[in-house]
């Protein structure tokens, strides 16, 4: 019987496949880097090489003589998702945002090294190029797990971690994917969004992981992760990242050496790396604090963004003297 499920499947999967090559309007091309950054950068950005050779869409906001505060996007996103952040705690904090590596107006980067370590001495090169000894970092879903690995690799340097749905947990196997996600499990369909990545794919996987998609998700939204994601270079890079081994195991291990003072926010509602993880890793980290949100899902900073400001506000007040 399992070798016959496991047959079906691949058929299934082998028609599928066929079906996508043969449906034109599914192929999406790839946009000039220069017609994506004119779009999406704003007066706040710039770019700058790194001692690595790697150019960083960096944006530096808010209050200049305030404590700094990195932010740090999730998987396919950008800088952009934390744009809310920086309107309510920017006359506070020095807030300073950037597109991770294979992502946003980032783009790929020269050694192509899309893993959590290299995302992590990444940022710590922004630090350093900033001057900045100490640091809070805010990170959402991968952003969240690449924050953990600075903090591993740099506790001297953080100041405190805001954890926003965050990776960096083993994950069970029987997890169900949602969206875009369903297709990284699969090296054949994974190859295949180097050219078959429509509009209605980014849609559906932003409605999937949020709480109350009619109200949250906009046309321009989808507009931006579907144009940033076809963006030179930044397919590529997607599939190299996806197709490495998922380090939540290594860095799960490792939660009980953080010793950064770290608040955990969590939509109760979130799909795609559900509440109970953040359970076990407010139980793993010894100095920390767990915040649940009814009917919130992923994007907990994006979908209530005063409320979460606000607790992140409210617990960095205790620990920094501004």
């Amino acid at each position: 019987m399992a070798r016959l499920v496991g047959t079906f499947s691949f058929l299934v999967l082998g028609l599928l496949v066929v079906l996508l090559l043969s449906s034109s309007f599914l192929i999406s091309s790839d946009l000039p880097r220069e017609t994506v950054v004119e779009k999406y950068r704003n007066d706040a950005s710039f770019f700058f090489t790194l001692p690595s050779g790697k150019t960083a869409h960096i944006r530096d906001e808010g209050n200049r003589d305030g404590p700094a505060m990195f932010l740090l996007h999730g998987s396919n996103a950008s800088l952009h998702s934390w744009e809310p952040w920086v309107g309510q705690l920017g006359n506070t904090y020095r807030i300073i945002s950037f597109d991770l590596p294979g992502h946003g107006l980032t783009g790929p980067v020269p050694d192509n090294d899309y893993s959590v370590k290299a995302m992590a001495h990444f940022t710590r090169e922004i630090a350093d190029i900033m001057k900045l000894d100490r640091i809070v970092l805010a990170g959402n879903s991968m952003g969240g797990e690449v924050a953990l690995q600075f903090a591993l690799s740099h506790p001297n340097r953080t100041r405190a971690l805001v954890l926003v749905s965050s990776g960096g947990m083993a994950r069970k196997a029987d997890d169900e994917a949602v969206g875009a996600f369903r297709l990284t499990s699969s090296a054949l369909l994974l190859s295949l969004m180097r050219y078959i990545t429509p509009r209605f794919m980014i849609e559906d996987t932003l409605r999937a992981v949020v709480a109350d998609p009619d109200n949250f998700v906009t046309d321009d939204m989808v507009d931006r992760y579907w144009e940033m994601l076809r963006m030179t270079g930044n397919r590529e890079a997607s599939i190299i990242r996806f197709s490495n081994p998922p380090s939540g195991t290594k860095i799960e291990s490792r939660l009980g050496e953080i010793t950064a003072p770290t608040l955990i926010l969590w939509g109760a509602e979130d799909r795609l790396i559900k509440l109970e993880y953040g359970v076990r890793m407010h139980a793993a980290i010894f100095n920390s604090q767990l915040i649940g949100y009814a009917n919130i899902g992923h994007l907990a900073m994006e979908e209530s963004p005063e409320k979460t400001a606000a607790d992140t506000r409210a617990f960095l007040q205790d620990i920094i003297d501004p």
